[in-house]
């Protein structure tokens, strides 16, 4: 086991180091103290997880309002945990345009809740809350009206099923709409278990309370306590059979949905018109689970189970992948997004529409191979809002990345027609969080503006009028950041011969007034994915990184999302390579303004970042003044057999996956040739490696191997070991520990 630090440097020596060497570098903050504040200052600010609208109500002047509620999640360092609060807002319509606006109340803090939802009426909400009883997890269901907790049903009791599901791939709490029942999702319960060797209990000397009733009546399997059981991965650990579950409110009885078919894990579901039936999305299990979070292209249908018979009907073809189900308000429609299986995990969706009564599906917006003249790219959202239709069931709003930044996009169901509800925005992040009777709720927010909630109604269907955003929640800017979007034209001999004409992005975010007569350094940032887009919202480490006297270097190679299919589809194959060339050539372009100082260029990444991060000083290996690789992937060969995505390896490097075909010699070597491992002997930079115990997408082997190499070959290496985070690293205490860990090494091998 290794400890929370390893390395060559003892804490003081680092410390007396770190001091001596940057006396010179006056141009960037270095004392950890001012560090440390900077980093509470600026994390002060939330961030928005969700926001409902609630009926229309007229006053007694005869002046219409709708309250919206929102929910905020903030970093507490003191307690190393992500607090969530809610906050509620008064908005007076004419439900066309905002009329006046206001808070109502102060902050709360919302403790306990996994899932929460109003009904269709606003007259009722529903709350799943979990507690420890003396270290015992216990799940409630609750039901309140106005100001009374009206039910609290004990869910653990009835012994229906195991844990309820809270998460975004499953997991949902929807209310039929008749409000008299509600749907979620749970694990299935599994049967007690115990050794062949068992033996009885002695007679009880008092009366049995209801749960040793309970427990004397399961059904004990002998000799499969061990079993080992699949779940779906990274971030879904312990998460393996889901099962629909049906809450009679009134009688307060618990139903497991019989007939969905034994190999689909259903998730993703709401209630059928005239609530006849459950709708879902069922994940197919069979030969085995790969891993499904960031991974939406895994063989998924649409299905309908009836609450009668549990007869079960597939709904879509069951030959791709199919997510994110939206019933429009109208009844008549489900809107859902659909990719190919397998291949890249992130890919350009199709926009798809069932027709309820027709039981016809039909494309609305298709898979766009390179940006139009419009401008759009294609959609690449990994899931809708749970609310995204207009009023009029005839259009659909989605935010998603175009680019280098996230719009928000109204898509007509009749035309296709996208089209940019922010184009005139000064916004480049906009989120949508909820439309409801065309009140559409957003957050908004760029790299030197965190993030604000916003509010403004859907013009009409034939109107050209731009939105009127009126501001519920501002925050404050911060005028000393800077940032701009670059673009840039691979050089011929690195252009792509089967995808030619491609270009790419990067984001470039520095303080906007350097130090008289000093350059910046610059930290190059490549994202991870490697399909996956960077786009210019609120970053904390990134802002404290400017306010410390950086630049950062975003870089959007070729493979990113957001660009178009062939974009994405010139990657695989060329991972190691293309990617890494890509970086080199933006890095190098920017270099090239007397700006930046080329003698103090460092590299930062996760996952493939960090295989990117790993690459480049391999390659290019006196360019690079320091390194830090987060979960880093190190070696192909050696993860393909460990981690919960084998496809993923075998598809970067170029070859088809299919789960009965084991990888030849000459795949092994083909991935062997594209790993950071390969370059090894190349290696001088100072390397940070920044594991997750927990890490199933990436394991942590990975970071252990490169970290053996290098202290073999007397590379200066310092791994930092995160104990119960995984892929994300995204725990308040190990997230700003790794952050001043990054910074002070970056500081410390910085040029005097």
């Amino acid at each position: 086991m290794y400890m929370s630090c390893v390395g060559d440097y003892s804490v003081v020596k680092r410390r007396q180091t770190v001091h001596s060497a940057l006396k010179m570098k006056s141009q960037v903050k270095t004392d950890p103290k001012e560090i440390t504040e900077l980093y509470r200052n600026l994390s002060l600010f939330p961030s928005l997880k969700k926001a409902d609208v609630g009926p229309v109500i007229t006053s007694q002047y005869g002046g219409k309002y709708s309250n919206i509620y929102t929910e905020w999640s903030q970093r507490d360092l003191e307690r190393s945990e992500n607090v969530n609060f809610c906050r509620q807002y008064i908005v007076f319509h004419d439900e066309k345009s905002v009329v006046f606006s206001g808070t109502s109340g102060n902050c709360t803090e919302v403790k306990g809740e996994l899932l929460s939802k109003d009904s269709p009426s606003g007259a009722m909400k529903a709350v799943v809350r979990e507690t420890s009883v003396k270290g015992e997890k216990k799940y409630f269901l609750e039901i309140w009206s106005k100001n009374i907790k009206v039910k609290s049903i004990n869910l653990t009791a009835l012994n229906k099923h195991g844990r309820v599901y809270e998460d975004a791939q499953f997991g949902c709490l929807v209310w039929s709409h008749s409000e008299t029942h509600l749907l979620y999702i749970a694990e299935k319960k599994k049967p007690k278990t115990e050794s062949f060797f068992q033996t009885k209990s002695p007679e009880l000397t008092s009366a049995p309370d209801e749960d040793m009733i309970r427990a004397t009546k399961e059904e004990v399997v002998k000799g499969e306590q061990f079993l080992f059981q699949e779940d779906w991965g990274e971030a879904l650990v312990n998460k393996s059979t889901p099962v629909l579950c049906v809450l009679d409110i009134e009688g307060d009885n618990v139903s497991v949905l019989e007939g969905v078919p034994e190999h689909i894990s259903p998730g993703q579901g709401f209630w059928a018109p005239g609530d006849t039936g459950v709708v879902f999305v069922g994940w197919s299990h069979e030969p085995f689970r790969l891993g499904l979070t960031y991974c939406p292209n895994r063989r998924s249908s649409l299905f309908y189970v009836d609450l009668t018979g549990g007869k079960c009907e597939q709904l879509s073809s069951g030959t791709t992948a199919v997510f994110s189900p939206r019933l429009s308000p109208d009844h008549c429609r489900i809107a859902y997004l659909e990719c190919s299986i397998y291949g890249p995990h992130m890919q350009c969706f199709k926009l798809c529409l069932y027709d309820w009564y027709t039981k016809k599906t039909s494309v609305v917006v298709d898979v766009v191979k390179q940006p139009q003249e419009d401008g759009f790219t294609g959609i690449y959202c990994s899931q809708l809002s749970p609310q995204c239709w207009s009023s009029d069931s005839q259009r659909i709003i989605l935010s998603c990345a175009q680019r280098s930044q996230k719009a928000l996009l109204m898509v007509d169901i009749s035309t296709g027609h996208v089209t940019s509800l922010t184009s005139e925005s000064d916004i480049s992040d906009c989120s949508l969080l909820t439309i409801e009777r065309d009140l559409m709720v957003v957050s908004c927010s760029s790299p030197n503006q965190p993030p604000c909630l916003r509010v403004g109604f859907l013009p009409a269907i034939d109107s050209e009028e731009p939105v009127e955003w009126v501001t519920l929640e501002d925050s404050q800017s911060l005028p000393d950041i800077d940032w701009k979007i670059l673009t840039f034209t691979p050089p011929a001999d690195q252009d792509n011969t089967q995808y030619p004409g491609l270009d790419f992005e990067a984001l470039l975010i520095k303080p906007k007034e350097p130090k008289e007569g000093g350059k910046l350094p610059l930290i190059v940032i490549p994202h991870g994915g490697p399909h996956s887009v960077i786009v210019a919202d609120w970053s904390l480490s990134c802002a404290v990184l400017s306010m410390m006297g950086f630049a950062s270097l975003f870089v959007n190679y070729r493979g990113s999302i957001g660009y178009g299919q062939d974009s994405i589809l010139s990657l695989p194959g060329n991972v190691g390579t293309q990617d890494v060339k890509d970086v080199q050539f933006a890095v190098e372009s920017v270099l090239a303004s007397d700006a930046f100082d080329r003698q103090n260029v460092s590299v930062v990444g996760g996952s493939h970042g960090g295989f990117l991060a790993c690459h480049l000083i391999g390659q290019y290996p006196t360019f690079y003044k320091s390194c830090i690789a987060r979960n880093p992937v190190i070696n192909f060969v050696s993860m393909v057999g460990s981690t919960d995505i084998p496809d993923w390896c075998l598809v970067e490097a170029g070859f088809d996956y299919a789960s009965d075909c084991l990888p030849d010699a000459g795949a092994y070597k083909q991935m062997l040739d594209i790993s950071p491992i390969k370059h090894i002997q190349n290696v001088q930079t100072p390397v940070l490696l920044i594991l997750g115990e927990d890490d199933r997408r990436v394991p942590n082997k990975q970071g252990i191997e490169y970290y053996r190499a290098l202290k073999a070959k007397q590379v200066p290496v310092r791994l930092l070991w995160y104990p119960e985070n995984n892929h994300s690293l995204s725990k308040v205490d190990a997230e700003a520990d790794g952050f001043m860990n990054i910074a002070l090494w970056i500081i410390q091998h910085m040029s005097q």
